[in-house]
Parts: C-alpha cells; sequence; structure tokens
C-alpha cells in the first residue's frame, strides 16, 4: 500500500500551507488504518517532521501522481 505523508519539516513552527511537503511510503498492512499507524511510526523515528494528514492512495491517485512526476518512494 502506497501511502502519501505531508508534513512541515520542523515541528517548532506553526504549520503554513505554503511549506507543506509530501512524501510516499510502500507500507506493508493488513488495513488503512494500520498503514497509517505504521507510516506515522517510521516518520516520526527517522524524522523530526511535523506529520500533518497521511492518506492512502488509490491505484488511480497513484497512476496521477506518477504522470505528474512528482511521485518517488522514500525508504529510510
Amino acid at each position: 500500500m502506497i501511502y502519501k505523508v505531508f508534513y512541515q519539516e520542523t515541528n517548532e513552527r506553526n504549520p503554513r500551507r505554503e511549506s507543506t511537503k509530501a512524501l510516499y511510503l510502500d507500507i506493508d498492512a493488513t488495513d488503512e488504518l494500520d498503514g497509517r499507524i505504521k507510516a506515522r511510526k517510521i516518520v516520526e523515528e527517522h524524522t523530526n517532521y511535523n506529520v500533518e494528514f497521511i492518506e492512502l492512495l488509490s491505484n488511480k491517485h497513484l497512476n496521477y501522481e506518477k504522470e505528474t512526476g512528482v511521485f518517488e518512494l522514500t525508504e529510510f
């Protein structure tokens, strides 16, 4: 399952939409909630990012992300 994680690079400032970034994780999960929990845990263990939102990508959404050239899986 591919998850898109929206985050701020630091949790020391108030979040601003203009500075929100995203990364993509391939998570082995039993269901969507399990995947979100695992994704948050991985990001929090390896970064100082302030996670705003985690979204499971459907096949259609994933194909769109690949077509736009933004898609690149992040590995920690």
